[in-house]
């Protein structure tokens, strides 16, 4: 995997060893982030889910869906937004995962992408879209550090396939009221027959 950072305006949020993360404001310009947000908004597959939670079934606290880029489905302001981001990052990316965050009251606990679900060494990128929301991205071991990192509409964060071992990464609850925010999470998964996206 390679990166491309020869934009003046990226962030380094940790180092090649332990990651890389990096950050880039306006990859699209607000108006097209808007644009893509009211699309996938009206035209993505969305679900809610459960999970078990301390011996009880809990709702997850936002909606999701996947495609595959390779789906007939696949709407095309995802199509739009894989030539974005290739521009942006060298990778083969094959999926795509949506997470809709509805108002303040949505997030997702502090963790790190499963390892075995995604091809070694390709990275994580990860597009904005709606309001900003703070991710909290921490190293695990000492000294831990921890960023609060602001995602604008229509920003790209990438992560290294290492940064899944050495931080976790969330958006938290927030007590103020917040907007509805779209995240784009595009992936490098293994080759599998059928595999569900």
């Amino acid at each position: 995997m390679q990166t491309l950072l020869f934009e003046q305006d990226v962030q380094r949020i940790a180092d090649d060893v332990t990651g890389p993360i990096t950050y880039q404001p306006e990859v699209v310009s607000p108006v097209v982030a808007q644009a893509w947000f009211a699309a996938l908004h009206v035209q993505g597959d969305w679900h809610a889910s459960t999970r078990m939670m301390y011996e009880r079934l809990v709702g997850v606290p936002r909606l999701h869906c996947h495609y595959a880029v390779t789906d007939p489905a696949l709407p095309k302001v995802l199509r739009d937004a894989l030539i974005v981001v290739r521009q942006h990052v060298d990778a083969p990316f094959n999926s795509i995962g949506l997470n809709f965050y509805r108002d303040e009251h949505d997030s997702v606990a502090p963790h790190n992408d499963k390892l075995h679900e995604l091809v070694r060494h390709q990275p994580i990128a990860l597009l904005s879209l709606g309001a900003t929301r703070t991710m909290v991205i921490q190293r695990k071991q000492p000294p831990r550090l921890k960023t609060a990192l602001e995602l604008e509409t229509g920003s790209l964060l990438v992560m290294g396939w290492n940064a899944q071992l050495n931080y976790d990464h969330g958006i938290p609850k927030l007590r103020e009221p917040a907007g509805p925010r779209i995240s784009v999470a595009f992936r490098v998964r293994p080759e599998r027959e059928n595999k569900t996206w």
